[in-house]
């Protein structure tokens, strides 16, 4: 029997010697490593038409009925719900890419696979795995020397210059996006968005608040903080919805009468104790107002429910409140306005409390929204998008959440290089000079992972219905005229200097791509056996029988003792 069918008992599992439970499925060998690379091309061709400006999408629909329409390739490998374990693995290193960098998520995948498809013909032919892995992680660290060679600094001290540069890494990975037609708008928007913040570039300061209704156009920033009216009670409407400077009360604490525990227990005698009790909670409630309403606050803000009678009596003083206000809202609103969050109403002393130059609530959409502007101290924004289908707003979040991280990333690291496989063909030609210098099977393979490298620019070609074969020979024959960043032109059908055409990418990018296909790649290769322990089901019905895990023993009933 060939080592590499299924079931095949390996030095675990030898003739009279069981070290496993019964039923456990071993494979190993030359076929099980070959059975895993096919199984990660298999996942790469499920994204593989999403890369580049005129990538697809996908619709993919959960076990729950809800439809989701994406190109993006982290999105679509964590809705895929993968059960191949080592296909998994193209799972978690899009997931760090998206988590890292946040784009480049369905390159990494088809270069993982690429890494893999180039081996296999040597797997086949007997090379051993770990003279691949050493070779290919030679060639990474080599091409991860030529990426910083290359890259291009850009002057941080020249704010026009720095905001022009991310200005074109955001409209770049947007040009691969659902809102592409939409791209200038919104990589001013996503600059203007990430510039707000501190010198931490926090992701959790931008918010993105989604109202369906108008066009992709009427998406505005708001340099403060803006969040949908919370629940109200009674009273709300006649709550003042606008105001100049106020001071703001950031809370954590409940305004309403609560009702008894059922398991409380007040002994009473008489009608006037137990009228004594109901005056107390209510004295309890307005010495809260009270003490809220001396401080001179003209907003109060809760994390924790604001009841009807708070609502009425902050209406009656001209005080707007909300209550059951999200956390993230409430963290972006502390940052913003100043202040800080009380947990109780017995020291609200002038420093805790908030302000801002504008707030009021108006309508957006079918949605009404409070709005604070003018905060002295807005080192956090909020983006309201607007759109038709709900599945079409996802997608431009997921989108723009994209973009966010591109911009952050080229903030804190200041090297370009060129899109569109230009930096790959470039990668591809030095590492195919450097493979002509050494011997022995080390040659091979590092041409093998030069040329894996052309899989983005082909991909780029055949996603946009070109001729991959003819622009690829016009790719190489500039690069091999000398150092260029010449790559896919999509718009001319051609090949163009990307650096030029300002499609920019942080270097970062590239190089976490890279490195995480390669250590995924390595790291399949590295796996010559699976071990496959049974379920439960079967483990104890071949306990229990011996036999096929789908029948029971001969000569035993239900609730019978095992025979010996």
């Amino acid at each position: 029997m060939a080592q590499h069918e299924r079931g095949y008992k390996g030095p675990l599992m030898q003739p009279g010697i069981i070290l496993l439970r019964e039923g456990t499925d071993t494979s190993q060998g030359r076929g099980q490593l070959i059975s895993n690379i096919n199984a990660c091309e298999v996942i790469a061709d499920a994204v593989r038409t999403t890369l580049g400006p005129r990538g697809m999408d996908k619709l993919i629909i959960n076990h729950n009925g809800l439809a989701t329409i994406s190109n993006d390739g982290a999105t679509i490998m964590k809705l895929l719900d993968i059960v191949h374990p080592a296909a998994r693995t193209l799972t978690e290193i899009a997931k760090s890419q998206d988590a890292e960098v946040g784009d480049g998520t369905t390159s990494v995948v088809l270069l993982a696979s690429e890494f893999l498809k180039q081996a296999k013909p040597f797997i086949e032919d007997g090379v051993h795995a770990q003279v691949i892995i050493r070779s290919y992680r030679q060639a990474t660290a080599l091409a991860l020397k030529y990426i910083r060679e290359m890259a291009v600094t850009v002057n941080k001290g020249d704010k026009d210059e720095l905001r022009s540069m991310l200005e074109k890494c955001a409209a770049t990975s947007l040009s691969s996006k659902l809102v592409a037609r939409q791209k200038s708008f919104f990589s001013n928007l996503v600059v203007d968005a990430v510039m707000l913040l501190d010198d931490l570039l926090p992701l959790n300061m931008i918010g993105i608040k989604k109202v369906q209704g108008g066009a992709l156009e009427d998406s505005q920033l708001v340099a403060g903080v803006a969040f949908k009216k919370t629940f109200s009670y009674a009273g709300f409407e006649m709550q003042p919805k606008h105001y100049e400077n106020p001071k703001i009360a950031l809370l954590n604490v409940e305004l309403e009468l609560k009702r008894e525990k059922e398991n409380a227990e007040v002994r009473i005698e008489n009608v006037k104790e137990y009228q004594a009790v109901v005056d107390a909670e209510w004295e309890i409630l307005y010495e809260k107002l009270d003490k809220i309403y001396a401080t001179g606050a003209k907003v109060v803000l809760s994390k924790l429910p604001i009841g009807d009678v708070a609502t009425q009596w902050f209406a009656d003083r001209d005080i707007f409140c909300a209550g059951r206000v999200p956390d993230d809202d409430m963290q972006r609103t502390r940052k913003a306005c100043g202040g800080s969050i009380q947990t109780s109403v017995n020291n609200l002393t002038d420093d805790v409390l908030g302000r801002c130059e504008h707030f009021k609530e108006r309508q957006v959409g079918g949605e009404r929204y409070n709005f604070f502007t003018g905060c002295p101290k807005a080192k956090t924004c909020t983006i309201i998008l607007r759109g038709g289908a709900e599945q079409f707003i996802e997608e431009t979040e997921r989108s723009l959440h994209d973009a966010i991280m591109i911009v952050r990333r080229a903030m804190k690291n200041d090297t370009v290089v060129a899109g569109g496989g230009a930096i790959e063909m470039a990668l591809s030609k030095r590492l195919r000079d450097h493979a002509r210098t050494i011997p022995g099977k080390q040659q091979l393979l590092i041409a093998a992972f030069s040329q894996a490298l052309e899989v983005i620019p082909r991909q780029l070609c055949e996603n946009a219905g070109f001729d991959a074969t003819d622009i690829l020979n016009k790719l190489r024959r500039e690069h091999a005229a000398g150092p260029c960043w010449y790559g896919v032109d999509v718009h001319k059908e051609d090949a163009s200097d990307n650096f030029a055409a300002a499609v920019w990418e942080p270097a970062i990018v590239k190089i976490n791509a890279l490195t995480a296909a390669s250590e995924a790649a390595c790291m399949v290769l590295s796996v010559d056996e699976t071990v496959k322990a049974p379920t439960s089901d079967v483990a104890g019905a071949q306990a229990q029988g011996g036999g096929h895990p789908g029948m029971m023993p001969a000569g035993r009933g239900r609730g019978m003792p095992a025979r010996r």
